[in-house]
């Protein structure tokens, strides 16, 4: 080993232990979180509106009507304030060069929950700096640490929840890893105790409280042996001491994803918990098969705040060629739907869910075009008049 290999050793051994320590202090912190917030309880539930990059003011400005429906005596009595938030376009973060700027992170902190729109994240031969993923920095300015996706599909029997570590695993340190030389690269993947504790209790208590009998837990344990391994093994013994109701199945993520959609595989799905990198590729599948990206949402949970969104992206393509009101909003509609029932709504909710299956498979009387067809405003309207007839 030549000197400059020595010298490339000590550099990477003295980040990883910073790393290391970082993480250890991050451990303490989880340890200490609090009570989770009851919704139900509040005198006051401030509800914060980011509209995203792209197509996102447009879909999110229909689901802001969603919720105006849904909410309506809520609203008019105070107890539920809207409250749109500014700044995180990707034009100012770019500006700035900064990912999500602090005064967007404050005013996120002030607000009980959060809708938001897609963001852009550069990417290579973007025109903007190479920004680290705004949606990240939330998940971890707010300590969202499950990310959960419901996908339903009636006609082949399918109501699955998945449960997705939102902030350990490969993510946690995206932007951390180590480039030892020009011939060595090194990436990491966290898995704490802590961390995935919580995030088992929030899988388990969500099944026991909706009548599901069954959690299966995907990873690759097989290979990856510590990470995994011990993701799988806090959850098997965090439901073996404290949910024996609860039937808890293991599953490897390749089988997993080869075999999702075949019934003799997936029999006993109903709720089902990943890993964070496992978890973003499994959800996107499931949600093509759902209808596409466009159809799924996703709820951003911790203990004090939450997020909802749309699973999909900003749309460029659709945006700069003048499209955008021609976009679909159903993934963002739904994000608010999930926001309604986690502060305390869950039979407006389903009555949501109720107007979608008649607006989108079974009367489907508005069917969105591009640019010539009915638009976004167009197919919201026909959805607040369903809601409205529902009772």
């Amino acid at each position: 080993m030549n000197a400059a290999d020595q010298e490339a050793i000590e550099r990477a051994t003295k980040r990883f232990g910073e790393l290391i320590a970082g993480e250890l202090e991050r451990i303490e912190r989880v340890r200490q979180d609090g009570t989770p917030k009851d919704y139900t309880k509040l005198d006051h539930i401030t509800i914060g509106i980011l509209p995203g990059d792209g197509i996102g003011p447009t879909i999110v400005g229909q689901a802001v009507r969603v919720l105006e429906c849904l909410l309506a005596d809520q609203i008019e009595s105070g107890r539920v304030e809207l409250r749109h938030i500014e700044g995180l376009t990707i034009e100012r973060r770019a500006a700035l060069g900064e990912s999500l700027p602090q005064d967007v992170l404050d005013a996120a902190l002030e607000c009980d929950v959060l809708l938001k729109g897609p963001l852009t994240t550069p990417r290579p031969g973007d025109p903007y700096p190479n920004l680290v993923s705004a949606n990240s920095l939330l998940r971890r300015g707010l300590d969202l640490f499950v990310g959960m996706r419901p996908i339903r599909m009636a006609d082949k029997g399918i109501d699955w929840t998945f449960f997705r570590e939102n902030l350990e695993g490969e993510y946690i340190w995206g932007d951390k890893g180590i480039q030892v030389n020009d011939d060595l690269a090194v990436d990491f993947k966290v898995c704490t105790l802590p961390g995935t504790e919580r995030l088992a209790r929030m899988a388990l208590n969500y099944a026991r409280a909706n009548g599901k009998t069954t959690v299966t837990v995907i990873t690759k344990a097989n290979i990856v042996k510590h990470a995994d391994g011990n993701f799988q093994q806090i959850i098997c013994d965090v439901a073996e001491r404290e949910y024996p109701d609860i039937t808890v199945q293991t599953r490897l993520v390749d089988a997993t994803a080869a075999k999702l959609m075949d019934p003799d595989f997936n029999k006993d799905f109903q709720v089902i918990v990943l890993p964070n990198l496992y978890g973003d590729i499994v959800t996107d599948i499931a949600a093509e098969h759902q209808g596409g990206l466009g159809s799924a949402a996703s709820a951003n949970l911790g203990s004090q705040h939450a997020l909802f969104e749309a699973i999909h992206g900003t749309a460029p393509t659709l945006a700069e060629q003048g499209l955008s009101p021609w976009a679909n909003p159903c993934s963002v509609i739904r994000a608010a739907g999930l926001l309604v029932g986690h502060i305390g709504f869950p039979e407006r909710r389903a009555k949501l869910e109720q107007a979608l299956d008649i607006c989108c498979d079974t009367e489907r009387r508005v069917v969105m075009g591009f640019g010539d067809g009915p638009t976004s405003t167009d197919f919201t309207d026909y959805l607040i008049e369903t809601i409205q007839k529902l009772g």
